[in-house]
């Protein structure tokens, strides 16, 4: 295992899709360790495949002491209820904005063994699941954010810069 660096945002791995896993190998087994351990730190609740600079559709999460991943992850199931607290991101650090997620969320991947896992939520896991689905898509939280909010995040990040 190893703590890997984040990538941030500038980076091109961060807009490009991921690519589905179709071979659980030593590469994707050391991934999901990379992934576990480097997201296993106070203050971090998600964790994509590509902030760390690999392409595959994996996250890990580290919500309420409970720190796991999911490959091949799809949002299957989202509630119409909507929650609209600050949200941030590894990859852009420093910056925290309202963003507004569905209240529960669920999805649907693999584990390491092939087997479907489904892994659901409300609150705080809702936000995770769907915000490391997002970045598989090649997306930042920063997009979905209100156009003038987004203006204002723009503007600092080029300030932090």
């Amino acid at each position: 295992m190893a703590m890997r660096e984040i990538r941030t945002v500038g980076d091109p791995v961060l807009r490009t899709p991921c690519e589905p896993i179709t071979t659980i190998d030593a590469r994707v087994r050391s991934l999901v360790e990379d992934l576990l351990e480097t997201v296993d730190h106070e203050g971090r609740a998600g964790l994509a495949a590509n902030q760390i600079g690999v392409s595959l559709r994996a996250f890990s999460w580290n919500i309420e002491d409970e720190v796991g991943y999911v490959l091949n992850p799809t949002v299957v199931e989202i509630s119409e209820d909507y929650q609209d607290g600050d949200e941030g991101c590894l990859s852009v650090p420093g910056l925290w904005y309202p963003t507004k997620r569905a209240w529960y969320a669920r999805v649907v991947g693999t584990d390491l063994d092939g087997k479907e896992v489904s892994v659901e939520g409300t609150e705080l896991m809702a936000r995770c699941l769907q915000h490391e689905v997002d970045h598989l898509d090649g997306m930042l939280y920063l997009d979905r954010l209100e156009r003038a909010v987004r203006k204002k995040a723009m503007r600092a990040m080029r300030e932090q810069l």
